[in-house]
């Protein structure tokens, strides 16, 4: 049986490159299914027990969607980055890691560049 999953290649992140990153890094977590788990997380109960089995269901998808899009960011990232997300407990804290952290120094340096342009 032949399978229709296309092999994606994972861009890595580099200290120059975080727009395009995230836009190609997007573009692969839609095609996996997983980009609104990352864009939005979901919420971990309190109490798991009281749920329906209907929740216990999605609850189970939510995780293993949120593993996904999580190891497929890890995918792109060198060990100094790792670094930076390693103690995220979620795909959606690990992107906002990212996104701070990059999305930030590149508005310094745009920044510093106008500056020093006049």
């Amino acid at each position: 049986m032949a399978s229709n999953n296309v092999p994606f290649q994972v861009p890595v992140l580099t200290k120059s490159n975080y727009d395009n990153w995230s836009l190609r890094m997007k573009a692969i977590l839609g095609a996996h299914d997983v980009w609104e788990i990352v864009e939005k997380g979901f919420i971990e109960p309190e109490n798991e027990g009281s749920l329906s089995q209907t929740q216990k269901d999605g609850l189970r998808d939510s995780r293993k969607r949120d593993k996904k899009a999580l190891c497929l960011l890890y995918q792109g990232l060198d060990e100094d980055t790792f670094e930076k997300v390693v103690e995220a407990t979620s795909a959606k804290e690990a992107w906002e890691k990212l996104r701070t952290s990059y999305k930030g120094a590149d508005q310094v340096k745009k920044v510093r560049l106008k500056t020093l342009r006049g």
